[in-house]
């Protein structure tokens, strides 16, 4: 009896953690074909349109981010919703949009696209290019982890800078606590 109950245990965590790693599966796969897709807009968007990458998209790409020492580029989204961060890094609309000067700020999922972000380097250069091809580069130049419940993001900063923000801890289980990594660079002249 008592090894039945066993074998009954063991299958059951085996089932709990096949489906753990399905869903893992499930979102790093969704991440990935969805970039695919808003590349394929963001051709037709930088031809003059504003194409939205299905569909049903309530969302178009308006900018590519790029970190040339570790070959990582992103597909940048307007609006950042929650439905928007399910499939790239997105553009907070308050603030300034990447072709202004201000601070642009980009949020991501630090599971999928923002996962780099856990390896950043103080003076790495990032690079942003807008729909019209014009891009700026920006030096990292400060991260921090900010307690959302105690601070808020300024973005109305004098200068132009990009801030990158992503949850934090990376390896955090629950995902959504109220930390953030906030990685801000500053742009180097053009």
């Amino acid at each position: 009896m008592k090894r039945q109950i066993y074998g009954g245990f063991a299958v059951a965590v085996a089932g709990i953690g096949i489906l753990f790693l399905g869903e893992a599966a499930w979102i790093q796969g969704k991440a990935i074909v969805a970039q695919a897709l808003i590349e394929r807009a963001w051709a037709r968007t930088k031809s003059g349109g504003k194409a939205a990458p299905w569909p049903w998209a309530d969302t178009r790409p308006i900018a590519v981010l790029e970190v040339p020492g570790r070959d990582i580029r992103q597909m940048v989204l307007a609006g950042a919703s929650g439905r928007t961060l399910a499939f790239g890094p997105a553009h907070m609309d308050e603030s300034a949009a990447p072709n202004e000067d201000g601070t642009i700020v980009l949020t991501g999922h630090r599971d999928t696209h923002f996962a780099f972000l856990e390896e950043i380097s103080m003076g790495e250069v990032l690079r942003l290019t807008d729909a019209s091809g014009k891009a700026r580069a920006f030096r990292i130049a400060e991260t921090a982890v900010a307690d959302i419940r105690h601070t808020r993001l300024r973005i109305n900063s004098a200068g132009s800078q990009l801030v990158l923000v992503t949850c934090y801890p990376f390896d955090a289980i629950d995902p959504g606590g109220p930390l953030r990594y906030v990685v801000t660079a500053v742009a180097l002249p053009r």
